[in-house]
């Protein structure tokens, strides 16, 4: 391990510190409930299945990523 791992994981920690308050606070309620979003309710069976949200991780993490590596 390298010096420059430490920022990386106070970055990594950070963001996760981050993601927890807003799920803690709801400001994720949206997550899994966009269009496109599959969603099939019965009487003793939910499923989910957040295609649309997966993609938008997807995209962010790119994003993040990318940015990282210049």
């Amino acid at each position: 391990m390298g010096r420059d791992v430490g920022p990386l994981l106070v970055v990594v920690g950070f963001a996760v510190l981050v993601v927890g308050v807003l799920a803690w606070s709801g400001g994720l309620s949206w997550f899994g409930r966009l269009p496109g979003d599959i969603r099939i309710e019965r009487e003793n069976t939910r499923v989910y299945i957040p295609v649309v949200s997966m993609l938008i991780v997807s995209v962010v993490a790119s994003v993040v990523l990318s940015l990282f590596r210049r």
